[in-house]
């Protein structure tokens, strides 16, 4: 059985960084909301309590159940899990005089203990609290300390329970991955074992006893998500999965086609539904992003609802959900969070569906998502492909949706892109696209004036989504393909670029 760490999640915008550094050590992680511990199985070598935008003064604090694991299993508690495992247990917590947030430095570190083997004086840690601890309960002892608080870290005697006032896991602390690889492999014994091959060979098998003989119908995309999904099914259940791919009318240009020819020669079994006319018609009119997403969500899922009951006996409907669209969408905590936008794959099934979901998926981040792909075999091409949204160029047309808008767009993206390939850019790039905007600007072309829209081009950088940048293209590049596209595109005479990162922008603009 796979070793695990289990990540117990208080609200932190931090705890899913937590996660990926866990798992850059290739050791696999599950994050469970704080009140929802699942059962403690033989294979889980250590729990770690995340931080937390609560304060453990507050008086509905969230405070998890460590019963069975404090003092049986070793334990790291950062920030807000440091500040309960003190509060909770006999010691004081107060609000800072002098709070921390950002850069301070370890002024003291005990370096022979453990935890903080090769964690020099002076080391760089990054603080976000506003409480502090004034008072230890007997048997917690300081290990490490920065110029205003005292107790920046700490363990109890006789137990293997360790706490850290600061992250660890965020870039900005700069031995941070010395003192979680201290505490995963030295205290944890932690084998580093989860690779991508492994993660291949653990779902392959879980997928082979979930499913069965039962039949699977999965909704293709052309992306690198819904293929690996595939692949990975189709390695578990072989013919019994039937792939779907839907013309939603806002792919890319001839993405249609292109996509299914991709998939000769994998041994996929895959149908293409020309679904151009339901999606606009569900469309038309409607302006607010949330309800195009909502409305592409439930044309997508009268689709699949139509295209299952043609094949015999299917049980199940897969999907590429991956872990950021999950945490974008549903708190991580369990309780009320801000929606920041709806994913037409993440929320479940109406009633009248009686399909069960199965996502392989969905607690990866999409570089890892890539990692499996290529221990796999799947090609460079398919997996360097840039991420492309669930709901298409919808959300990339900034108010409603037309054909003719539509058209201009696939035209006007299809310079974009293949300017970046032809450039060598595209590999520099995460994800690109360009949005039509729904304003119109005074030109001219020749001795005649012009009164068309303006589309604006976006390039970020990322690892997976969460975090993001704008990409720096060449000035020259960008001249180019703002040129040929308003010389090609008919009804388009002003380029823009978008520099905006993500927070506090997002890489789509709907």
């Amino acid at each position: 059985m796979q070793e695990k760490i289990l990540i117990l999640d208080f609200g932190s915008q931090y705890t899913q960084l937590i996660a990926r550094r866990v798992r850059e050590l290739n050791i696999y992680c599950e994050i469970h909301p704080y009140n929802k511990i699942p059962e403690l199985t033989d294979n889980l070598k250590g729990v770690i309590l995340s931080g937390s935008p609560h304060s453990v003064r507050e008086e509905n604090a969230p405070i998890p159940n460590l019963e069975n694991i404090k003092g049986k299993l070793p334990l790291l508690g950062v920030c807000y899990g440091a500040q309960h495992l003190a509060y909770k247990f006999g010691g004081e917590v107060l609000p800072s005089k002098i709070r921390e947030y950002g850069r301070a430095n370890l002024s003291f570190v005990d370096d022979s203990h453990p935890l903080l083997k090769g964690v020099p004086s002076g080391s760089q840690v990054w603080m976000s609290h506003g409480d502090t601890i004034a008072k230890l309960p007997e048997g917690y002892k300081v290990i490490a300390s920065t110029h205003d608080v005292e107790c920046a870290g700490y363990y109890i005697e006789n137990e293997d329970t360790y706490a850290i006032q600061f992250h660890p896991e965020v870039y900005h602390s700069t031995d941070g991955a010395t003192l979680l690889k201290n505490f995963l492999v030295d205290i944890c014994s932690c084998s580093q074992d989860w690779t991508s091959a492994s993660f291949v060979e653990t779902t392959v098998a879980a997928l082979k006893e979930k499913l069965g003989n039962d039949k699977v119908v999965l909704g293709l995309s052309g992306g690198v998500d819904s293929t690996v999904t595939a692949v990975l099914l189709h390695k578990a259940i072989g013919a019994n999965l039937h792939c779907v791919f839907v013309d939603n009318g806002l792919l890319r240009k001839d993405e249609f086609s292109g996509v299914l020819k991709q998939y000769e020669g994998m041994g996929l079994n895959v149908t293409g539904v020309d679904a151009k006319d339901r999606f606009y018609n569900d469309l038309a009119g409607l302006s607010d992003p949330e309800k195009k997403r909502k409305a592409i969500g439930k044309a997508f899922i009268d689709v699949f609802d139509e295209e299952s009951n043609k094949i015999e006996d299917v049980v199940w409907l897969a999907q590429g959900t991956i872990y950021p669209d999950v945490i974008e969408s549903v708190s991580a905590t369990g309780g009320p969070s801000a929606t920041i936008k709806s994913h037409h794959n993440v929320g479940g099934l109406p009633d009248y569906m009686k399909l069960k979901i199965v996502e392989p998926l969905n607690t990866l981040f999409k570089d890892e998502v890539r990692r499996v792909g290529k221990a796999m075999g799947l090609s460079h091409d398919l997996l360097g492909r840039h991420p492309f949204p669930g709901p298409g160029l919808a959300i990339r047309i900034l108010g409603d949706i037309t054909p003719e808008k539509v058209a201009i767009l696939q035209e006007v993206d299809h310079v974009f892109i293949q300017g970046l390939k032809d450039h060598g850019l595209y590999d520099d790039v995460w994800q690109a696209g360009a949005m039509l905007l729904p304003v119109q600007s005074v030109g001219v072309m020749g001795d005649e004036r012009t009164y068309e829209r303006v589309v604006a081009l976006r390039a970020v950088e990322s690892v997976d989504g969460m975090t993001a940048d704008w990409v720096h293209l060449p000035y020259e590049f960008l001249a180019k393909v703002s040129n040929d596209i308003i010389n090609k595109v008919k009804g388009v005479n002003r380029v823009v670029y978008d520099i905006s990162s993500k927070p506090p922008a997002t890489i789509e603009w709907e």
